[in-house]
């Protein structure tokens, strides 16, 4: 077989399956230049912390001011390509000009969001260098901890889901959750001072509502009860509340639209949460049990001679 033939096998397959981008229409957004885009935002929230180059007094305006003129005419031809899309049965949105116009319109709008993202993320530094006895500063939280692009980049995109913007927030989410291990649906609504320590492997569904002051650990999971009910179940409230002052530690799963944990609770490691709980609540795993067995125990095959304990 050589390459021509393959390119016709190729585009036989594309011809009966799909699953090619808009072929002689308009390109959905461009996960390469979301991909930069969210990076250049970083940049913008965080000056120096995201750069190689010393900040310097004397040009930080215009070196400010350049680089929100570039990330915004990139993410303007990225919010017109999203405003342009035409979903299955759908009748899409502006063409052409007038999907430039709206996308400028909406790109300048985001823009202006940028200093309330920075002082929420504020919050979200204190909280992670105050929650954990590890972190040497709230320098060292902005340029080593991973928990930190992956809260930017879902606030960030916050601001675009809650405008209707297809395509673009869940891309920048998913552009940071490759990067931390931490999955924060850009539709989640979350308040201040949140810190996830570790954060690899917690995953924050669509319709999650979290406090303020809630810190959690790795593993965690604000879920759905069921998703077998598919695309009907698009726009309900899935996923749980997470009250203000709220701990939850690693492996705990809480479950379910319903389910509110009240204020100032905490969720042990490896809970299985389904149901509301009031406010101050201990919810534990009750159900594990871990034997410890001296190295010397007769339980112990190879060593025999002392005692075991169940805890």
């Amino acid at each position: 077989m050589d390459s021509n033939e393959l390119a016709q096998q190729l585009l036989a397959s594309y011809r009966a399956v799909g699953g090619i981008n808009h072929l002689d229409g308009n390109n959905l957004p461009s996960r390469n230049a979301i991909a930069g885009i969210t990076s250049d935002l970083l940049r913008l929230l965080f000056p120096g912390f995201f750069d190689d180059a010393v900040v310097h007094t004397a040009t930080i305006a215009e070196a400010t001011a350049e680089l929100l003129d570039d990330v915004a005419a990139r993410l303007c031809r990225e919010i017109a390509r999203s405003l342009q899309y035409s979903p299955p049965g759908g009748q899409g949105g502006p063409r052409g000009k007038d999907a430039k116009v709206a996308a400028r319109d909406l790109t300048w709008k985001f823009l202006a969001c940028l200093p309330e993202v920075r002082d929420l993320l504020a919050t979200d530094v204190e909280a992670a260098f105050n929650g954990d006895p590890a972190a040497l500063s709230k320098d060292e939280v902005m340029v080593a901890y991973p928990f930190v692009e992956a809260v930017a980049a879902q606030r960030l995109a916050h601001q675009l889901y809650g405008r209707g913007i297809a395509f673009i927030p869940r891309m920048m989410t998913e552009w940071a959750h490759a990067r931390s291990g931490m999955d924060l649906h850009p539709g989640a609504t979350i308040g201040t001072h949140f810190f996830v320590d570790h954060c690899t492997g917690t995953v924050v569904g669509e319709t999650s509502i979290i406090g303020n002051h809630v810190k959690m650990y790795q593993g965690v999971g604000l879920v759905a009860r069921s998703l077998a009910a598919g695309q009907q179940l698009r726009g309900k409230k899935r996923h749980p509340t997470i009250e203000d002052n709220v701990t939850i530690y690693a492996g705990a799963t809480i479950v379910g639209g319903d389910t509110v944990v009240g204020a100032g609770s905490t969720i042990g490691a490896n809970a299985f949460l389904m149901q509301s709980v009031p406010a101050h609540s201990l919810v534990v795993a009750d159900d594990v049990k871990v034997k410890v067995i001296a190295k010397d125990s007769k339980e112990n095959p190879s060593q025999p001679g002392a005692l075991s304990w169940d805890i």
